[in-house]
């Protein structure tokens, strides 16, 4: 992995967009079938809006708005594992993928429960 490549995975405004394409790539190859179209529909919407409302949340206007969309960030990531299960389920020779990813949106969720944690405690102690 080239220097510059190492440094960009702690840019989470890039980390979350690669997640995004990675989940794009994903669903591309998952057949299609009765079940497996409405997983392919809501994995692609989870996992591709973690990365938009982090972009949202960097440029919030305000601290509550910030909060919010980063609360969204943690919502999302946290869904796209639950999908990403159910997709491992339906399509069991996807399950080593499925995992690899499930890993980062496990990551990704973490850093945002860790965001929405410190965001909180700021807020408490600025008003005490």
């Amino acid at each position: 992995m080239p220097n510059a490549q190492k440094e960009r995975i702690y840019d989470l405004e890039e980390r979350t967009a690669k997640f995004g394409e990675d989940i794009i790539e994903f669903v591309q190859k998952i057949p299609k079938n009765i079940v497996t179209i409405p997983l392919i529909d809501q994995l692609t919407r989870s996992g591709t809006s973690v990365g938009s409302n982090y972009c949202e949340a960097d440029c919030a206007e305000t601290k509550k708005d910030f909060e919010h969309k980063i609360g969204i960030c943690k919502k999302e990531s946290r869904e796209t594992k639950h999908w990403l299960r159910m997709v491992a389920k339906a399509v069991p020779e996807m399950v080593t993928e499925a995992r690899r990813l499930w890993r980062e949106a496990n990551e990704l969720n973490l850093i945002f429960v860790t965001i929405v944690k410190n965001s909180k405690n700021r807020i408490e102690r600025s008003n005490n």
